[in-house]
């Protein structure tokens, strides 16, 4: 009599992405993911010159909060703040974003 295998893997072969996109929803940290993935190209989405003023960037909630030391650039960005939310969610994949402070 054969004893019966009690194996939790999948017999399906799944792609890396598949399976890391499982990984981050079976612990409930895409949303972390998104986040950091926006914060770590920040400098590839809004260029070096904007990047250099950039002191701090960090989230709350679903609010990105950008510490910049140039006032002008500061009223310049918020000026286009609406493009800004659409490029950092398009980015991520998903709506991150749902506003974005200037400080």
């Amino acid at each position: 009599m054969k004893k019966p295998s009690f194996s939790s893997r999948k017999a399906e072969v799944h792609s890396l992405k598949e399976c890391i996109d499982e990984l981050l929803d079976m612990y409930r940290i895409r949303g972390r993911f998104n986040q950091t993935q926006i914060i770590s190209s920040w400098e590839k989405l809004m260029g070096a010159s904007v990047s250099k003023r950039t002191t701090n960037i960090f989230f709350r909630d679903k609010t990105l909060f950008i510490k910049l030391s140039s006032a002008s650039l500061k009223h310049e960005l918020s000026m286009s703040k609406t493009k800004i939310i659409q490029l950092l969610n398009e980015e991520a994949g998903d709506k991150v974003v749902e506003e974005v402070v200037f400080l």
